[in-house]
This record gives structure tokens, C-alpha cells and sequence, in this order.
């Protein structure tokens, strides 16, 4: 239970600072942390530990935010 909480804890702070670092929406980095992982096939709480430690490519990550998991200009809504 405890690397359960841990876990939702490092997801919720990359996403933070990938708001923030971006000055968007979270639920917008969030999409972007989730697409980073997914098309790395990595856990998302991996991730999230790369955002966290500096080891994950920003522009790679920020890529994500701009294409969207249905293509460049990708909204919510959409």
C-alpha cells in the first residue's frame, strides 16, 4: 500500500512541474507524462521518477503535449 502512495505521489509531482515548467493545465501534463511513457513503454510511475530526477528529455516530453495522443494541435475537447 505504501509503494502504492508513493507511486501516486512521484505522478503527481512531475505532472506539477510539467505544469508549471510549460504553464499549462495539469491534466494537460498529465497526458503528456502518460504518452512519454506509454510510447516508451515504460511504467507510468517510471516516468514520472525521470521527470522528477531531470533524466527525461524535456523537448521529447513536451512533444507530447503538442501532438497529443490524437496528432499535432491536439485539445481537450477535440
Amino acid at each position: 500500500m505504501q509503494e502504492a502512495l508513493s507511486s501516486r505521489v512521484r505522478i503527481e509531482q512531475a505532472k506539477g512541474m510539467l505544469a508549471e515548467r510549460w504553464g499549462v493545465r495539469a491534466d494537460q501534463a498529465f497526458v503528456a507524462l502518460r504518452q512519454y511513457a506509454r510510447r516508451r513503454r515504460l511504467a507510468l510511475d517510471r516516468a514520472a521518477g525521470m521527470v522528477i530526477e531531470g533524466a527525461a528529455a524535456d523537448a521529447e516530453l513536451r512533444r507530447e503535449i503538442d501532438e497529443g495522443p490524437e496528432g499535432p494541435a491536439w485539445s481537450p475537447g477535440h
